[in-house]
C-alpha cells in the first residue's frame, strides 16, 4: 500500500505496463524529455529509452494513425493527447478507422490502442484546454471509454486498458491529478467497466464520474446534515455503462441525479436518464435530474467557476427531486 497522487498512479501504471510487455510503447507530444505537460510520463524515457517513449510531432492525426498501424503489427501503443481540445485533428482516425477495424475485418483484426486524454476544466487555462468531449466518442460503437476518479483506479485502469484487445480511451480528470489516495499495488480494482458504489444511501442516488466524483461525495455529506441519506456511484466507465448497478440503486432510493462537467445537452447524463426511466420507471419518485455544464463554449478562466457544476448545484437538484 502506498500513497500517490492520480498523476503518480498513472505514471506507475504505465511503468508496470512497459515493464511487463516489450511491445508496449508510449507516443505523444513532449512526453519523453519533458515528461508531459503534467509530468505524468516523467522518468519513463530515461528508464525505457526513446524507442519506447516517443516524442511525436504536433500532429494528433499522425499519432493515432501511427498507433493503428503499430497495433496491427502486434504492438500495444499508448497515445497521449496533450489536452482534451487537441484531440479533434485525430477524431477522424479514432471514429472512422480505429473504432471499426474489428467489425470491418469480421473479427479477424484487433487494434489494442490506448488513448490518454486529460480532460475537464478547473485549471484556469485558455481555449481548447478545458473541454469534456467524452459524449462525442461514446456515440461511436467500437470504443471503450473509462475515467478514473482516484489513484487506486488510475493505477489499475490504465494497465487494464493496455491489456484490452479493444481500443480504449482513458479520460483523465486533469484538475484531480494532484488528488492523493491509497493505492494497493498487489490487488487490481476489478472490472474497469463496472460502476462502484462509493457511499451507501437510502433517499436518493447521485451518479458522477471523473472530476465530479469528489464534488458528489461532498454534496452527499452536506445533504446528510439535513437528514438526507444520499447514495453516490462512481460510474468509472462511460462506454459501456454499468446500468445494472445504477438501476439497482435507484430501485431502492427512488431518485436519481446525474452529474458531469460536460454540457447536459447531448451529454452522457441524458442516456443514463433515458435508460433508468425505462428500467426503473415504477420506482422513481421524481424525474431523473441532470447537473452539468451549460450548452456553450467553455468560458474564459475568470468565470469558469460559474460554469463548472459544484456542490450547491447538486444540492439544488436534490431539492428539486425531493420536492416532487
Amino acid at each position: 500500500m502506498a500513497t500517490m497522487t492520480i498523476a503518480k498512479a498513472i505514471n506507475e501504471g504505465l511503468r508496470a505496463s512497459l515493464a511487463s510487455d516489450p511491445k508496449t510503447l508510449l507516443m505523444g507530444e513532449d512526453i519523453g524529455e519533458l515528461g508531459g505537460v503534467y509530468r505524468v510520463t516523467d522518468g519513463l524515457k530515461k528508464d525505457f529509452g526513446a524507442l519506447r517513449v516517443v516524442d511525436s510531432p504536433l500532429a494528433e492525426s499522425g499519432i493515432i494513425g501511427t498507433a493503428i498501424g503499430l497495433a496491427l503489427r502486434g504492438y500495444r501503443p499508448i497515445c497521449e493527447i496533450q489536452f482534451d481540445g487537441f484531440v479533434f485533428p485525430g477524431f477522424n482516425q479514432i471514429t472512422t478507422q480505429l473504432a471499426k477495424l474489428r467489425t470491418r475485418s469480421d473479427g479477424m483484426l484487433s487494434a489494442p490502442v490506448v488513448i490518454r486524454i486529460p480532460y475537464g476544466g478547473g485549471i484556469g487555462s485558455v481555449e481548447h484546454h478545458s473541454e469534456s468531449p467524452e459524449a462525442l466518442f461514446a456515440h461511436t460503437a467500437g470504443l471503450r471509454i473509462i475515467t478514473p476518479s482516484n489513484p487506486q483506479d488510475a493505477y489499475w485502469m490504465i494497465q487494464q486498458a493496455v491489456t484490452c484487445e479493444d481500443p480504449v480511451i482513458v479520460f483523465e480528470p486533469k484538475r484531480r491529478y494532484w488528488l492523493k489516495g491509497e493505492v494497493d499495488t498487489s490487488a487490481p480494482a476489478g472490472d474497469p467497466f463496472s460502476a462502484h458504489v462509493l457511499r451507501r444511501g437510502t433517499d436518493a442516488t447521485v451518479v458522477a464520474y471523473g472530476p465530479l466524483v469528489p464534488v458528489a461525495l461532498a454534496a452527499a455529506a452536506a445533504a446528510d446534515e439535513d437528514g438526507r441519506s444520499i447514495e453516490v456511484i462512481d460510474l468509472r466507465s462511460i462506454s459501456p455503462i454499468d446500468f445494472d448497478t445504477v438501476t439497482e440503486s435507484v430501485t431502492r432510493t427512488g431518485r436519481l441525479i446525474v452529474a458531469h462537467e460536460a454540457p447536459t445537452f447531448g451529454g452522457i447524463g441524458g442516456e443514463i436518464a433515458a435508460r433508468i426511466s425505462e428500467r426503473a420507471f415504477l420506482s422513481l419518485e421524481s424525474p431523473v435530474i441532470r447537473v452539468g455544464g451549460f450548452h456553450m463554449p467553455y468560458p474564459v478562466a475568470r468565470v469558469e467557476e460559474q460554469y463548472l457544476p459544484d456542490i450547491d448545484r447538486i444540492l439544488e437538484a436534490l431539492d428539486r427531486a425531493f420536492a416532487y
